[in-house]
């Protein structure tokens, strides 16, 4: 009887550390995600006061695109050539929306498909932590919330970009 008594404490002890080992697994891999994402997010969320306007693009090579820039908010002023990084879904010949980066003739793209690109990294973390939450801790409904809802954000940025 004894015998039962303890293995069953034992079981608990080791649940109890798969718990907190998969829940920190899972922690780690969103904050993560969102510290990926948080670099170009800030700058397309957070506009007040940064130089906001327009790219046409002229040349695109080397994973980034560029053109000139002209500006849509007050105070900012015209660039003969502004790089956007990443260039996803940019076509030479065609004007962006953009949010320059601080100190400098970097942009990212803005508006809604600038929003949700940003976000892609903690699209994937989603999806990665849903894995672990199913299989690491035995919650099959929080992963397939978390799950669909990176697979979500993934499918709208993929749509608007």
């Amino acid at each position: 009887m004894r015998s039962a008594v303890v293995s069953g404490r034992g079981s608990s002890v080791l649940r109890l550390c798969r718990f907190a080992a998969m829940g920190t697994v899972t922690a780690l891999i969103l904050i993560a995600g969102v510290w990926a994402s948080w670099g170009t997010a800030q700058h397309v969320m957070l506009t007040k006061g940064r130089e906001r306007g327009t790219v046409e693009v002229t040349e695109c090579g080397d994973g980034s695109c560029a053109g000139p820039y002209a500006p849509l908010s007050p105070g900012s002023q015209p660039r003969p050539e502004v790089v956007l990084e990443d260039s996803v879904a940019l076509e030479v010949g065609h004007t962006y929306t953009v949010v320059l980066k601080p100190g400098g003739d970097r942009a990212v793209r803005s508006g809604p498909a600038g929003v949700l690109y940003a976000w892609v990294p903690f699209a994937g973390a989603l999806l990665l932590a849903s894995v672990v939450v199913a299989g690491g801790l035995l919650r099959t409904r929080l992963a397939w919330v978390m799950g669909l809802s990176g697979a979500g954000l993934l499918t709208a940025a993929f749509l608007a970009v």
